[in-house]
């Protein structure tokens, strides 16, 4: 099944399962902004209901079990009133979210949504540092397998050039949405070395072959160019 025709099923059992409590289906991400690699990046679902109760709950359950066997996250789910309210909670996810989106069903809800920046630096720092302490830990374990270690740095490569973006629109920055723009973005305003984020994009694509690399070499490369971003978003004015 092509990933339209995925799309398509999860919306009419969506339909099926709430009903008219269902009042828009929004898919985001990379698959939205036209960047999506079927062997590392999800197909990312919001669904707005007018009521999110157990009943909901117990419904959705069916859905989201065969949406995960596609190898999909679940389905976010999120009552109207929330959806309005909890943007200072969630600034980056929901800048993601309105910048980059496709209506499935219902409402365009997004569009409209004034998001709070209160604390949007922060997130964002903590979201990068917090990423990296994860990516350190678990190269720690996987060092002496170079295959294990390119797997790691490639799966983590999409995270990193998300919150790169961030990272340049709080620096006033036009943040472009395709992973290159955004990797060369981040080399010419931040002035860090993002050669292996270029590297692992390359690998991703079949560009360059695993056996080509020096994996430990790439990690070292690569925990620096994740550094010196943290340290740029930490100088950005509070």
């Amino acid at each position: 099944m092509n990933t339209q025709k995925k799309l398509e099923h999860l919306v009419e059992q969506l339909k099926q399962a709430f009903g008219a409590r269902l009042l828009s289906v929004v898919l985001y991400g990379s698959a939205a902004a036209g960047d999506h690699n079927e062997n590392f990046s999800d197909l990312n679902i919001l669904c707005i209901l007018s009521g999110l109760g157990l009943p909901e709950l117990e419904a959705s359950e069916p859905v989201f079990r065969w949406w995960r066997a596609q190898n999909n996250p679940a389905p976010l789910l999120l009552p109207e009133d929330e959806l309005r309210t909890s943007t200072d909670c969630f600034p980056m996810e929901f800048h993601d979210i309105r910048q980059c989106h496709r209506i499935l069903y219902g409402e365009d809800l997004v569009s409209s949504l004034e998001i709070d920046d209160a604390f949007y630096r922060a997130q964002v720092e903590y979201q990068i540092r917090s990423k990296l302490l994860r990516l350190r830990q678990k190269g720690a374990g996987v060092l002496q397998d170079k295959d294990l270690l390119l797997r790691l740095m490639a799966d983590s490569i999409s995270t990193f050039c998300v919150l790169g973006r961030h990272a340049l629109l709080l620096s006033g920055v036009p943040a472009p949405v395709e992973k290159r723009d955004i990797v060369a973005a981040m080399a010419s305003h931040f002035a860090i070395d993002a050669q292996a984020f270029q590297t692992l994009l390359d690998l991703r694509e079949d560009k360059v072959k695993p056996g080509a690399l020096d994996a430990k070499a790439l990690f070292e490369q690569y925990l620096k160019g994740v550094a010196e971003l943290a340290f740029a978003v930490d100088r950005l004015a509070r």
